[in-house]
């Protein structure tokens, strides 16, 4: 199995009973890798804190203070989604350093996959939609800093339109931001990535998939990447309590089939994020947020 990235903190964070979140589903998912024998335990790589210096340089300093501190005011707190805590804290700060750990391993092992991140509505100088920080950007600016690198290629398959990552990419002009989402998901009022592709509310397998693969094979032509961001999230799924796609689950496993391989194929380096993914049912998530793994360890 290729490298994985998962720190127990991702499940650490305590809810109202009724929010939303699946705060629970990053746990869940390591148990049903190593039940389900798609990894071992020493597979895993275990992130340490983000360095705090390194996120005030890529997220507004006065926002990261006013997080660390809480003190974020009530709007912000609102706009985020979560109620400040230090388990809030916590996690955010291993979600964004699982996710650079992960491009680290992506780039001598070939792919890396985290059980977190995709964090992709955190701009900034504020967090949204359930995003702090947003670690696909973090990830891409610390990959930049080598000397192997000098474009990093974020691809995001989430249904929700990346517009975080699309505000914060304009900064940094060898971050190519492509997102592939639903139009008719949050956010309501999108943003500009490099390549914007929108779907139809209800879009299923066929559609999607030949979208995936004109649109990937586009953006590396087009932009020569060293390294890819793959955010591999499965609320485009037909079941997902928030996305309006109708994936089948056998439609996200094509999807993370086809990602891969035609990053494989061309010898560039990929690091998987989780994305989002929303159900009530604990196992049929698992299931869902599984396919790339599955993908990878067909690959790799």
């Amino acid at each position: 199995m290729p490298p994985l990235i998962y720190h127990a903190s991702y499940s650490q964070l305590a809810l109202p009973s009724q929010h939303r979140f699946p705060t629970s589903k990053y746990q869940r998912l390591y148990q049903f890798l190593l039940e389900h024998k798609l990894a071992d335990k020493d597979d895993f790589h275990t992130p340490s804190s983000v360095d705090i210096e390194f996120l005030k340089q890529i997220h507004c300093p006065d926002y990261v203070a006013q997080f660390l501190t809480k003190k974020l005011s009530p709007q912000a707190i609102r706009r985020l989604g979560f109620p400040l805590s230090d388990g809030l804290l916590t996690r955010s700060f291993h979600s964004v350093s699982g996710t650079m750990l992960a491009c680290d391993l992506a780039m001598s092992q070939g792919i890396a996959l985290q059980l977190s991140g995709g964090y992709h509505h955190a701009h900034y100088h504020f967090g949204s939609g359930y995003c702090v920080f947003n670690d696909l950007i973090a990830g891409a600016v610390h990959s930049l800093a080598r000397s192997d690198i000098e474009k990093v290629l974020i691809f995001d398959c989430d249904v929700h339109q990346g517009d975080g990552t699309a505000t914060m990419a304009q900064a940094y002009p060898d971050i190519i931001s492509c997102s592939v989402h639903c139009q008719e998901n949050f956010p309501a009022r999108k943003q500009r990535s490099d390549h914007d592709i929108e779907l139809e509310r209800g879009s299923g397998d066929a559609l999607y998939l030949e979208t995936i693969t004109q649109t990937l094979a586009l953006v590396i032509r087009l932009h020569q990447p060293d390294l890819i961001i793959y955010d591999a999230g499965v609320d485009v799924h037909q079941q997902d309590d928030l996305g309006h796609l109708a994936l089948s689950t056998q439609g996200i496993f094509e999807r993370d089939l086809l990602v891969l391989s035609m990053a494989k194929a061309l010898n560039i380096p990929i690091a998987c994020v989780i994305g989002g993914g929303y159900s009530k049912q604990p196992l049929e998530l698992s299931k869902r947020h599984a396919q790339v793994f599955i993908a990878a360890n067909k690959l790799w």
